[in-house]
């Protein structure tokens, strides 16, 4: 499922998205019927986004949590469409704070935990990665994640638009891995068969139908023997092992492809 941030009266959408940047009111629950406000209904839909995914979200869902009619909603929240690009931003809000902490550190430990924090908040967020990046909700605390990012780079001593390409193969790179886990966590649920049932019984299916594999694929089978694909922690699923251990190796490349592109500057923090 991909959802496209946008959608809504641009007008209203973007008057609601920038209308403070003040950390909003945090309500209690149980207990009487709270009033009603735009901080509210937003927090209130992350909660079901966060707990039942993006496919239970409705404004009808959010108004029985509330234990409000999905009419009286509307007051706040024009639309599901308005609603998603007002979560997507509030939820950021979480990452930006964390990472603005961080850009006094050297740049390469700067870069590597702001790729860190965005790896954890999008597992803590899992329905944050189906809204598109094609069309970005342009909100302000999805700014501050690129500023924060771009002030540390831009301080190493990285052109402008070499930082603009950075962060797009930064956010990019820890986007697409992450996906991967969220998905190994939430497979079983999905399938009701658990990781490790699905491989073993593919894997001995496999021997059975491709006898020949060890010729016809040389190389992947001479990476298995010296333990390439082997899951090395048994807590963990196997692919959300592999992402964690992809995005290690890509961080370090591309961090070692940035280096190579600094100048020098006169911030010690390089």
């Amino acid at each position: 499922m991909v959802v496209y941030a946008g959608q809504g009266d641009a007008r209203r959408s973007m008057a609601l998205l920038w209308r403070g940047t003040a950390a909003p009111e945090r309500h209690a629950s149980p207990g009487p019927r709270p009033e009603l406000s735009v901080d509210l209904v937003v927090e209130t839909a992350i909660a079901v986004a966060d707990e039942e995914g993006m496919t239970a979200l409705s404004m009808r869902a959010v108004g029985e949590r509330l234990q409000r009619s999905a009419m009286s909603l509307y007051t706040y929240v024009a639309s599901k469409n308005e609603l998603i690009d007002l979560m997507y931003d509030h939820a950021f809000a979480e990452l930006a704070e964390a990472v603005e902490h961080e850009t006094d550190r050297d740049w390469r430990t700067a870069t590597t935990t702001w790729a860190h924090h965005l790896w954890r908040f999008s597992l803590r967020h899992p329905w944050t990665l189906q809204v598109s990046h094609a069309r970005p909700v342009l909100g302000p605390h999805e700014y501050r994640v690129f500023e924060a990012l771009a002030l540390v780079l831009h301080r190493a001593g990285l052109a402008p638009k070499d930082i603009r390409s950075a962060f797009g193969s930064l956010y990019n790179l820890v986007r697409g891995l992450v996906r991967t886990s969220a998905e190994a966590r939430q497979a079983q649920a999905a399938t009701g068969m658990a990781e490790d049932e699905w491989w073993y019984a593919r894997s001995a299916q496999l021997e059975e139908v491709a006898p020949d594999f060890g010729d016809r694929f040389p190389t992947l089978t001479a990476m298995a023997q010296e333990g390439a694909f082997t899951n090395t922690d048994d807590s963990e699923p196997y692919l959300e092992q592999e992402a964690w251990e992809t995005l290690r190796f890509g961080l370090e490349a591309l961090l070692d492809g940035i280096e190579r592109r600094l100048t020098p500057t006169a911030d010690t923090r390089t």
